[in-house]
């Protein structure tokens, strides 16, 4: 793909955001396009965000499990981008057409006391540098078809970077805690639908540490010249499947001790 291509694709998603209708599968329009392609392209609605006035306000990391690596077929995470409009607080509406397809999942928020980066950064450095680990809950929407009507191909794993890791949302619990006070393979959640339990699942599940997965971010974006900042909150990967959240859908993140995170899509 050429640079054109990638702020083509940009500026299309960015419309399917601000519109509600979704685009046609990337990889289907550019069948030889690459993973550098896919984050070109997500960097360019980073810059296309920040012209317009957002701030980013941290990271997120996904297809962090094994079941999710394997139902696209790859074997590394991949991440995207907050920004400061994705912010809802814990019990918050989330406004009727605000999403396309929300959908939402339970993970382990990370906030950064001290910024970090660089390719050697270790799940000892991650914990060094959080401020706190909170409860948390993660939309997410697709500004892209999941599958197209024609040829009923799927979306793969580059259609979902360049749309920013499906990104649409975060939701922090209130409960704050010290990250070397919990053993965070052993947080776990259990993620009711109005009222009825649809998944659960651990922190295990998220590359057997969510820690390392924080890590495994800083030295992806390092490759970039990139860093986490003090203060950013970073999301460090779903131990659940996603749920889909239609309107009407009340939902209840149960982490125990750790804490609860509520969410309602009027």
């Amino acid at each position: 793909m050429t640079p054109q291509d990638h702020a083509a694709a940009a500026s299309a998603l960015l419309s399917a955001e601000t519109t509600g209708v979704q685009i046609g599968l990337l990889t289907q329009r550019h069948p030889q396009m690459t993973m550098d392609d896919a984050y070109k392209i997500q960097t360019e609605i980073y810059r296309a965000k920040l012209a317009a006035g957002r701030q980013v306000i941290g990271w997120k990391i996904g297809l962090t499990s094994k079941a999710m690596q394997n139902a696209l077929g790859i074997d590394i995470p991949d991440s995207g981008i907050l920004f400061d409009d994705m912010a809802f607080d814990h019990g918050a509406v989330v406004p009727k057409g605000r999403f396309i397809q929300p959908r939402i999942e339970a993970e382990i928020a990370f906030v950064m006391k001290s910024p970090i980066g660089g390719t050697q950064v270790t799940r000892e450095d991650v914990l060094a540098a959080t401020d706190y680990v909170a409860p948390s809950i993660e939309i997410l929407d697709t500004r892209i078809q999941r599958v197209d009507p024609e040829t009923g191909n799927a979306r793969t794993v580059l259609d979902t970077i360049s749309d920013n890791a499906a990104n649409a949302g975060v939701v922090l619990g209130r409960e704050r805690h010290a990250p070397d006070a919990v053993d965070l393979r052993w947080i776990g959640a259990i993620v009711t639908r109005n009222g009825e339990v649809e998944e659960t699942g651990l922190g295990a599940g998220v590359l057997n540490d969510p820690a390392q997965s924080v890590a495994w971010l800083a030295r992806r974006m390092a490759q970039y010249g990139q860093s986490i900042e003090a203060g950013q909150v970073i999301l460090s990967g779903s131990f659940i499947r996603p749920i889909e959240c239609p309107s009407g859908t009340d939902i209840h993140a149960d982490f125990g001790a750790f804490g609860t995170v509520e969410l309602r899509f009027a």
